[in-house]
């Protein structure tokens, strides 16, 4: 499991240049850094609006795993999982499409989903 995700930014090239100014003169040791700051003081900053949209919605903060075992019990005890999560939702692959169509009501992944392209597939309209 990947512990970051890839994102790709489109910048002008002025604002590349600042940043590159900003790495020469040794603020940062390269443009991720000076990136992965920027995102950090701005998350800080909007701290608590993020996690009144956690309280708000009832998100689960982290990563979320579940196997076949854990949907197995659910099943068998007729439980429907909504599942919200700010992180990660790993679905992993012993999971079939039909048990993970039969236990999951909703999915709402504010970050990354990790689950095969068939269990994806099959919970493509619970999906948000």
């Amino acid at each position: 499991m990947p512990e970051s995700e890839k994102v790709t930014i489109n910048m002008s090239a002025v604002d590349l240049g600042k940043i590159d100014l900003l790495v020469q003169e040794g603020l940062y040791s390269n443009r991720t850094d000076f990136i992965r700051t920027a995102i950090r003081s701005q998350m800080e900053k909007h701290a608590f609006e993020i996690q009144q949209s956690v309280t708000r919605h009832s998100y689960a903060v982290g990563v979320l795993t579940y196997n076949r075992a854990d949907f197995e019990k659910r099943k068998q005890n007729n439980e429907k999982l909504s599942i919200a999560v700010v992180g990660m939702l790993h679905l992993q692959n012993d999971i079939s499409p039909q048990l993970a169509s039969e236990v999951i009501e909703s999915i709402q992944v504010r970050g990354v989903l990790i689950a095969s392209e068939a269990v994806k597939a099959v919970l493509a309209g619970r999906i948000t």
